[in-house]
């Protein structure tokens, strides 16, 4: 516990006061000047949302075209600067880069200037939406971080077992779809065996658009089987996922303010450092 005063006091002194005001403002959601800044961020990303589907009408495009690119560009300008300011407030600038969050701030920019060269690339900025993920925060809403938290746990902790069940189920697609392909043949749609696959992959997850379909006796019963394997496969992933959670609820109360040095939330209640970058947390939970 001592050990900790000094590296807290060593990283804080190279953290100038300037910084530290505006870490407070971005990141401090407990705070007053903290909690308008995000109001005010959350409503412009509202309204930067709604002119890119605006944009995406064509007689509200043809008649305010001029408006709506003025105004795609000042909400852009307004969030590449905010989006430094994030960089430069936080101590360890690459790993809130690398972040959830961070990430999702440099993709709510970039389109717009990718339509610079590839237009059409701006109706992507509704990715800005993901963003709105930060009110759960602001309004204290700590039982949905909770929840949240959970839920991304036990997604995490199921992802290796549900990419080995995905492989699995491709491993199948493409057998059935081989299969397939060789009783059914080009005449009754089964041109190729990608095309048969599609098939499959489509007939195994119970989707059955119904664009290509069986016609010779054998055929159909394979497809009954196929179908009968699609509903048990889609019970799968479903009971991995479901362990998983059961094992990862075990949640405590989420604290609502983010860390200083990486801007990432989610620590427990009791926590005094940052689960992501071991930056000594502020306590201000209370």
């Amino acid at each position: 516990m001592n050990q900790s005063l000094p590296e807290k006091n060593g990283t804080e002194k190279d953290f100038s006061p300037w910084r530290e005001r505006l870490n407070t403002l971005i990141f401090g959601a407990e705070t007053p000047a903290g909690k308008t800044f995000d109001i005010v961020l959350i409503l412009c990303i509202i309204f930067s949302v709604i002119a890119v589907m605006l944009d995406s009408v064509e007689s509200i495009q043809k008649n305010y075209r001029t408006e709506l690119f003025y105004t795609e560009w000042i909400f852009t300008f307004l969030f590449t600067v905010e989006y430094f300011l994030r960089i430069i407030c936080v101590k360890q600038p690459l790993r809130y880069c690398i972040s959830f969050f961070g990430f999702v701030d440099l993709l709510s920019i970039l389109p717009t200037y990718i339509s610079l060269l590839f237009p059409g690339a701006q109706y992507l900025l509704v990715i800005r939406i993901l963003r709105l993920l930060r009110i759960f925060r602001i309004l204290k809403l700590t039982e949905y971080m909770g929840e949240a938290s959970v839920l991304m746990d036990a997604l995490n902790n199921s992802k290796r077992k549900i990419l080995v069940f995905l492989y699995t189920v491709l491993a199948v697609a493409i057998v059935c779809g081989a299969l397939m392909y060789t009783i059914e043949g080009p005449t009754s749609g089964f041109t190729s065996i990608p095309r048969s696959v599609y098939w499959a992959i489509v007939t195994l997850t119970t989707v059955g658009y119904g664009d290509i379909a069986p016609q010779s006796p054998l055929g159909q019963i394979v497809a009954s089987a196929i179908m009968i394997l699609g509903y048990g496969i889609i019970a799968v992933p479903t009971g991995i996922y479901s362990l998983e959670l059961v094992k990862s609820y075990n949640a405590n109360t989420i604290r609502n303010d983010a860390c200083p040095s990486c801007g990432e939330t989610g620590h427990g209640s009791d926590a005094e450092f940052c689960k992501f970058c071991g930056n000594t947390l502020e306590d201000n939970h209370s």
